[in-house]
């Protein structure tokens, strides 16, 4: 007897999914049933899916300032990881214009020494401004606080898992 895997054939073959573990400035993209998964301090991370759940996308954006290099292309920054974000996005032929969005991140990692002029604080405001800038919608967010995160999100129709580990 044979047996079939439970997972969403991909093509003409059956594929496990992937698991894309996100380091700061990473960016990844997956299909349904994928797993796109980091921890975050002060950084934001900034998923993309589309109305029917299935490719999803992530970028963990560490700095939301201009770059000191122009010449760098690190997805480091904010400008540049949504850009290799929305390629991964057009890859698949989805535009990002009309996907839904998650936002996670953005702690005050050392409240006794940054009050609310924080790193964190500022990449939430960064990421609000080009998520509403574009008219996308954020479905869920959990930003800001005292906190380290772990996200992980499974692309489907449940709404990405977070779990708070305090300072």
């Amino acid at each position: 007897m044979m047996l079939q895997t439970p997972f969403p054939a991909r093509g003409s073959a059956f594929v496990q999914p992937a698991v894309h573990v996100l380091h700061p400035g990473d960016v990844a993209c997956g299909e349904r049933g994928d797993r796109l998964e980091t921890l975050l301090g002060s950084c934001v991370a900034i998923i993309l899916t589309d109305p029917r759940r299935t490719i999803g996308a992530m970028c963990h954006v560490v700095h939301t300032g201009l770059l000191s290099h122009p010449s760098r292309l690190s997805t480091c920054h904010g400008d540049n990881a949504m850009g290799a974000m929305f390629a991964r996005l057009h890859q698949r032929g989805i535009s990002p214009a009309l996907c839904d969005a998650y936002l996670y991140g953005g702690g005050n990692l050392f409240p006794a020494q940054y009050g609310a002029h924080n790193v964190g604080t500022a990449n939430v405001r960064w990421a609000h401004a080009v998520l509403d800038a574009m008219g996308i919608p954020v479905l869920g967010s959990d930003t800001g606080g005292n906190a380290y995160r772990r996200l992980s999100w499974t692309v489907g129709n449940q709404p990405p898992a977070v779990a708070c580990v305090s300072v």
